[in-house]
């Protein structure tokens, strides 16, 4: 991860902190920030030699109490497993029949007992049920548990008006029914909710078509198609792209969906350390001089996988570096925005509006509409020759049901709303205060003492809690005082790396994010969970490194 004492990133590569010889920091990095002019043509510039992103290390005593925790719930769990074992108490958890015992098993040893001994503890913490629109405020069934977490029982009262920081509602979009959606409801009306058809057969339609337009409109490319899962437009069209004789190089920390297809493409996957371009070009080198394993024959196509934001970590990817290291050694780069498409960026156009980088210079762009658009689906768009191979071969294209009607004219009302052609600058007005309310969030953050993962500009803010009880206490006592949060464990982080993840919105005002800070605050001094050695407002002092540069 990373070494203690407030190491961090910077142009994504990690180093420890150093000093020059007259004992003031290295003056080649400084703290991430926006350059607000323009250049003369009028598009937006950010020098990527600016970014700091921190990834500090807890004390080293932290750690050990934390795998020792660990070590405790599984010595009891065991002990538990006896118990049941020989019928001193009830087992409560699916197990073989005693017909299939010479069959294959269907449940993993330990991925079984981890769930059963130990998140079934703190199972109270996820899969809150919520019963309201995903509002910046939102309303909560209340769940009781009777049996330790076996099962839960609703009491029928309803925590109202609680905090939302936990969904990806990044600016203020997803609330309940007004005027503003007249237009849904008419689609509703005219369309209905199904379509019943794939792409490929009866099941594309007008809106979707206006939709792609204006998708590609948004993000300056040739042409897009859009999907009804986001998941989905990452696991199946990746298989469409790459597959035998071609080579994945992916991020370490990639989501889910973008490992699943590249797994089912075929293709020979080998990842590299995360946003560190070191450990990147040695991987492309090698690929170049060696080629494919055993027939060193070469590759038919290398493809680079990345994301905008990293969902766990909060950071943000190297995206000019990355172009350059593609260019340079004539791969292919897929990137993926789902968090970062409508959240980051001076027009909500994502890591490129961020960066600053031609859309023609990133092969295929992928994002997903259920975070910033609050809707679902997503969109893969790019050159229109990538598009129309896409119609043809995607899965998703060929076997899954288009997107329905009004979730498609939801996009494009929010698409609209984002691009100033609803006649307002409300949309960018949102924008705006999404990286005002990041920015105050994470820095009051840092100055309370929490070890806090990721760049500043990102709107995904992780605190390192490490301990599985303090983390399952850190969101019931906020849960009490009416905030609702997302805590994450093993095994979505390393071991000991459990977190709260909080995601900022453009609705937040200043009083409830204040509100937060200050209960989590409390919650800080009463878990004893500041753990950063950086203190308060702390700047972390970095030194040169190498810089892979496009030739002018």
């Amino acid at each position: 991860m990373a070494n203690a004492g407030g190491d961090a990133f910077c142009n994504r590569t990690f180093h420890n902190h150093k000093k020059q010889s007259d004992g003031s920091p290295s003056g080649n990095c400084r703290k991430s920030g926006m350059v607000k002019e323009a250049q003369e043509n009028g598009k937006p510039h950010f020098n990527h030699e600016l970014m700091v992103e921190s990834f500090e290390e807890a004390p080293l005593h932290i750690i050990v109490f934390t795998y020792l925790s660990y070590g405790l719930l599984s010595l009891f769990g065991y002990l538990r497993d006896f118990l049941r074992y020989h019928g001193f108490e009830k087992c409560n958890s699916a197990v073989e029949r005693e017909q299939q015992t010479d069959f294959v098993p269907l449940y993993q040893d330990f991925e079984n007992f981890y769930s059963r001994n130990v998140y079934l503890r703190i199972r109270d913490s996820w899969n809150r049920p919520i019963c309201s629109a995903p509002d910046v405020r939102f309303d909560l069934m209340e769940r009781v548990s009777d049996d330790y977490n076996w099962t839960f029982r609703y009491t029928g009262r309803i925590i109202k008006d609680a905090i939302n920081l936990g969904s990806y509602n990044y600016l203020g979009l997803a609330f309940k029914y007004d005027d503003s959606m007249r237009t849904v409801k008419d689609v509703l009306e005219t369309y209905g909710v199904g379509i019943g058809s794939t792409r490929c057969e009866m099941g594309t339609l007008d809106k979707h078509k206006e939709l792609e337009d204006l998708v590609a409109k948004f993000l300056n490319v040739e042409a897009a198609m859009v999907f009804g899962m986001g998941f989905a437009t990452n696991a199946m069209n990746i298989p469409a792209l790459v597959g035998k004789g071609c080579l994945i190089l992916s991020d370490e920390l990639n989501h889910a969906s973008l490992i699943l297809g590249a797994r089912l493409s075929g293709a020979i996957i080998r990842t590299f350390k995360h946003n560190d371009m070191q450990n990147l070009e040695e991987l492309l080198r090698d690929a170049i001089i060696y080629g494919q394993p055993r027939i060193h024959r070469a590759w038919k196509k290398i493809l680079i996988l990345v994301e905008g934001i990293y969902s766990m970590e909060g950071s943000i990817v190297n995206l000019p570096q990355i172009v350059a290291l593609k260019k340079k050694y004539k791969a292919y780069l897929y990137l993926d925005e789902a968090h970062s498409i409508g959240a980051i960026g001076p027009t909500g156009r994502g890591v490129l509006d961020y960066f600053g980088v031609d859309p023609s210079d990133v092969d295929v762009l992928m994002g997903t509409f259920s975070k910033s658009f609050a809707a679902c689906g997503g969109y893969l768009a790019g050159k229109k020759e990538l598009v129309d191979h896409l119609r043809a071969c995607s899965h998703s294209a060929v076997y899954a049901t288009s997107m329905s009607p009004p979730v498609a004219e939801q996009i494009i009302r929010l698409l609209k709303f984002v691009m100033g052609l609803d006649g307002t600058r409300q949309g960018l007005q949102k924008i705006q205060q999404l990286a005002k309310n990041t920015r105050y969030f994470r820095q009051r953050l840092k100055e309370m003492g929490f070890i806090i993962y990721g760049n500043d500009d990102s709107p995904i803010i992780p605190l390192l809690l490490y301990m599985p009880s303090k983390t399952s206490a850190f969101a019931r006592h906020l849960l009490k005082k009416k905030i609702g949060v997302v805590v994450v464990g093993f095994p979505a982080t390393p071991l000991a790396g459990a977190r709260a993840r909080f995601c900022v919105s453009a609705s937040h005002t200043k009083d409830m994010l204040d509100t937060v800070l200050e209960a989590i605050n409390e919650m800080g001094d009463l878990l004893n969970v500041k753990y950063s050695h950086q203190g308060k407002s702390a700047h972390p002092e970095l030194h040169d490194e190498t810089r892979f540069e496009l030739n002018d």
